[in-house]
């Protein structure tokens, strides 16, 4: 595929995982880097999201993980948390996953996290999670 090629592949994936906020960030990035938001729906998303080996449910829990590990991604949280919802992840499964990293990314990022994620919830008109074991 050539470059606009491989840019229309990845803005089909973005709207299915992401759908409206991953064309905010895009458009958010237009007038300070172009080329990094065609990054974002080129490569990160017609070439990385749209690979077969990983279902788009699985490819969010990662990324949930990875971000909450990261520390610091509160704004890219939301949009993945909402992806993860747009893929098929329950509030109880992302609020589990957010949980589950705490014991590797620390206490802090898990709850800054999860705190995100009640955000997104509360938008969405979600119930709250009933995940006590």
């Amino acid at each position: 595929m050539d470059r606009e090629e491989r840019y229309a592949y990845g803005l089909t994936v973005l709207n299915e995982v992401d759908g409206e906020a991953g064309q905010r960030v895009v458009a958010s990035l237009a007038d300070v880097s172009p080329e990094l938001g065609h990054q974002v729906v080129a490569w990160a998303f017609g070439d990385m999201y749209a690979r077969p080996e990983l279902s788009p449910r699985d490819r969010q829990l990662v990324t949930l993980g990875v971000l909450t590990a990261l520390g610091g991604c509160e704004i890219e949280l939301d949009v993945h948390v909402n992806a993860a919802l747009n893929v098929g992840l329950t509030a109880t499964e992302i609020a589990e996953a957010l949980l589950h990293s705490a014991v590797y990314a620390g206490m802090p990022r898990a709850v800054n996290a999860t705190l995100v994620a009640k955000k997104v919830f509360a938008e969405r008109g979600l119930p709250p999670v009933q995940n006590l074991s």
